[in-house]
């Protein structure tokens, strides 16, 4: 079931990864197998052109005086064979080859793939970049729902480039209700209305007008404005009502995950993004309610785990998706598609260790 020895490709790579996110743009490289610290810059979003300029001055910056390629994870839907974004929703990219485009502006080849894709490559190794899960399941909680399927060792896409789209999965939707025909998505029902980091704002906005004398109702009395991270905290210091929708919410993942269960009987369930960083509060309720959904005698050997690589996933998967691609088919767990190519030398990043204390997520 896993490999614990470290993929020679990733001995000898020298690769850039990029986690291009609607906040911030994360860079990094990856030589001899260890990750530098990324360097971090809040997202250009006024314009496509900007945005470019910015993800090829970030690379050169952070290039070694050898870059053979570089991988980025997007919020997007990728079409990985081209490189072609197709759409974006929070980013100023759409229908551009950005695998093309970043590939002539930096002389070398450009791998690109969804963020929470990248992501689950990052999971299913550990701290030493040795696989320890041939199939996993990755939600990343944030702004949205996303997700991520690393099956059989190798990230898996289907037929679009869209698959692991889990939070458009439904776990509640009202079937006597008129089919959606127009309506923007999420789709009432699916999982990324019910559990996103936008759907524990509302949770905790409600709770802060229904108790005014609650930790979240004093925040609002005070003038300030209440946020899913603040049931977190008040939870923590011990409030029973932050703490119950919060449970409510970790529940409502946990039948995500149930369904995923049921679908893949991965090795894995991996929780990241932000929303991870409640830790226990997330993590115990998720898995109680799982539980109790699981067809009988599956997801025995299913581990339902926080992300270990924490705000570094999406970069260091970016990372080893140019790795394991420079390698060619067969090699690691990214894909087909291979490619050679070298670069001119710039300034360097320091490289420091490749993970984040388990429980840590961006």
């Amino acid at each position: 079931m896993t490999d614990r020895a470290i993929a020679p490709e990733l001995r000898s790579a020298e690769v850039v990864g990029v986690d291009l996110g609607g906040t911030k743009v994360a860079v990094a490289r990856l030589s001899a197998g260890e990750l530098s610290q990324p360097a971090i810059a809040p997202t250009e979003l006024g314009r496509q052109e900007r945005l470019i300029d910015q993800l090829v001055s970030m690379v050169q910056d952070c290039r070694g005086p050898r870059l053979d390629a570089v991988g980025i994870g997007v919020p997007s839907v990728v079409e990985f064979e081209t490189g072609r974004v197709v759409a974006s929703a929070n980013i100023p990219l759409a229908d551009v080859p950005l695998r093309r485009v970043l590939g002539e502006r930096l002389g070398v080849p450009v791998f690109v793939d969804n963020d929470a894709t990248v992501a689950a490559l990052a999971e299913a190794h550990d701290e030493r970049l040795a696989m320890t899960a041939r199939d996993l399941v990755m939600f990343t909680i944030g702004t949205g729902v996303g997700g991520g399927l690393v099956l059989g060792g190798r990230i898996y896409r289907g037929a679009t480039g869209a698959a692991g789209e889990l939070g458009h999965t439904l776990v509640c939707a009202d079937l006597r209700a008129p089919w959606p025909t127009g309506d923007p998505f999420p789709k009432p029902g699916s999982l990324e209305r019910a559990a996103s980091g936008h759907a524990l704002d509302a949770l905790a906005r409600e709770l802060a007008r229904e108790r005014p004398d609650g930790g979240l109702g004093r925040i609002v009395a005070a003038g300030g404005e209440v946020a899913g991270a603040d049931a977190v905290a008040c939870a923590r210091a011990g409030d029973p009502h932050a703490a119950q929708i919060v449970s409510l919410w970790a529940g409502r993942l946990g039948i995500g995950i149930a369904n995923a269960i049921n679908t893949f009987d991965p090795d894995e369930v991996v929780i990241g993004g932000g929303g991870a960083q409640a830790g226990e509060l997330l993590l115990e309720p998720a898995r109680r309610v799982a539980q109790g959904y699981v067809l009988p005698g599956a997801g025995r050997r299913t581990t339902i785990r926080l992300a270990r690589h924490g705000v570094q996933a999406g970069v260091l998967g970016a990372a080893l998706l140019a790795a394991h691609e420079l390698a060619g088919p067969g090699a690691g767990a990214a894909g087909s598609s291979a490619a050679e190519g070298s670069g001119a030398p710039g300034p360097s990043c320091a490289a420091g260790p490749s993970g984040a204390p388990a429980g840590a997520a961006g």
